[in-house]
């Protein structure tokens, strides 16, 4: 048996066109705001990834299984059930500072390393940014560039 592939990818899909393409008028407001503050964070012009990812800078990965492969060190998706946006799933040294910004964020849900956010009115976009530099930093301790 081969090695799976990796769907998601760095793709040349322009991020202006992507984000135009957006269903929902709220949500395609939304991915200009999330996209600007990942901008301010990162420093980076983001790239796709797959289909429905915009991301900034990238890593280099390697599971215990041997699996390896390459992601984006940052992101979201304007998903229609919920903007996602794309953290780290353990702050380690960080994680009561994460645990604290994430008490303080506003309406939302999280996943193993995504934060889900029906509505940007709903959370506090400060605490967003801050939650997103959180993650960069602890992004670029574990995987130094």
């Amino acid at each position: 048996m081969g090695k799976a592939e990796i769907k998601t990818k760095a793709t040349e899909v322009g991020i202006a066109d992507f984000i135009a393409a957006v269903p929902d008028a709220r949500r395609r407001e939304e991915a200009a705001v999330v996209d600007a503050i990942h901008r301010r964070v990162t420093g980076l012009e983001p790239r796709m990834w797959g289909p429905s990812i915009i991301g900034y800078g990238s890593y280099d990965y390697v599971y215990d299984s041997g699996h390896s492969g390459t992601m984006c060190r940052a992101g979201f998706s304007p998903r229609k059930a919920a903007m996602t946006l794309y953290l780290m799933g353990n702050y380690g040294k960080h994680q009561d500072e994460a645990d604290a910004l994430f008490a303080q964020l506003g309406k939302h849900k999280t996943g193993k390393a995504c934060l889900y956010i029906n509505k940007l009115a709903d959370v506090d976009l400060d605490v967003v940014e801050k939650l997103i530099a959180l993650s960069w930093d602890a992004m670029n301790e574990i995987y130094p560039a």
